[in-house]
């Protein structure tokens, strides 16, 4: 995979619609922490006072889409689960909690954003920090083998710039995947609800509002990259590898 030409000064432009890396500042991370209700529960995060690609914020996606998921339960039960844009851990803190399920994180890589997940895990219960990949879209993944049947995200489709680099990740980790399962890691997917979603699949929640246009650049460009895109219903979407012979 080709290395991506990124800097988070790039998803901003200046003053004349150029980025410029000046903007982008050093300065010492403040945080705020904030109570979330989701179902069934109450987690105590802390934010970003402020983060330049904006993993200091909860967004609507994350609620709706953990919502979806304690409804839809079984579809996840015995997967291997990679999270992108995890920003605050919030989600897969929700999940783990709920239900156990065998989740890691994942960001771009900055070691504020690791530790502030860390941080999460520990305030809300979590002894150990859930695994963590830190990776910029685009780039080469830091695992050649990936073994998660399922990705998930919410709401990353916000900077329109990096959805070539989000659909090659998302490439990379749909057709590298490398099964690591056991004999009763088989048993028990065979006994769970998967025809909603295939081995592997990326599953993505999307509540934030962008032009039609620019979301269709997204699903456009899944397609042009020989992925298949489904609507499984209130904004979420299930994306796959195109099964061969397929148009």
């Amino acid at each position: 995979m080709e290395t991506a030409i990124f800097s988070p000064s790039s998803l901003f432009a200046g003053s004349d619609g150029n980025s410029t890396d000046e903007e982008i500042t050093d300065a010492p991370q403040n945080f705020v922490e904030r109570r979330h209700q989701f179902p069934g529960m109450e987690l105590l995060i802390r934010e970003f006072d402020f983060h330049e690609l904006n993993a200091n914020l909860l967004w609507p996606g994350t609620f709706a889409f953990a919502e979806w998921i304690v409804e839809h339960r079984s579809c996840l039960e015995g997967r291997r689960i990679l999270e992108l844009g995890s920003g605050t851990g919030a989600l897969a803190i929700f999940l783990q909690k709920s239900f156990k399920f065998d989740i890691t994180t994942s960001d771009y890589d900055d070691a504020d954003i690791e530790e502030n997940i860390a941080h999460n895990c520990q305030a809300n219960g979590i002894s150990s920090a859930l695994p963590h990949i830190r990776h910029t879209w685009g780039d080469a993944f830091p695992i050649p083998d990936p073994h998660w049947d399922l990705i998930i995200a919410s709401d990353i489709l916000l900077y329109v710039k990096q959805y070539p680099n989000l659909i090659k990740t998302l490439s990379f980790l749909l057709r590298a995947y490398t099964p690591k399962v056991s004999q009763a890691d088989s048993r028990d997917f065979e006994q769970q609800d998967s025809s909603m979603l295939p081995q592997p699949a990326f599953l993505m929640s999307w509540r934030r509002r962008i032009g039609k246009e620019d979301e269709s650049l997204f699903f456009d460009g899944c397609k042009k990259a020989g992925l298949e895109v489904n609507h499984l219903g209130s904004r979420v979407y299930c994306i796959k590898p195109k099964e061969t012979g397929d148009e």
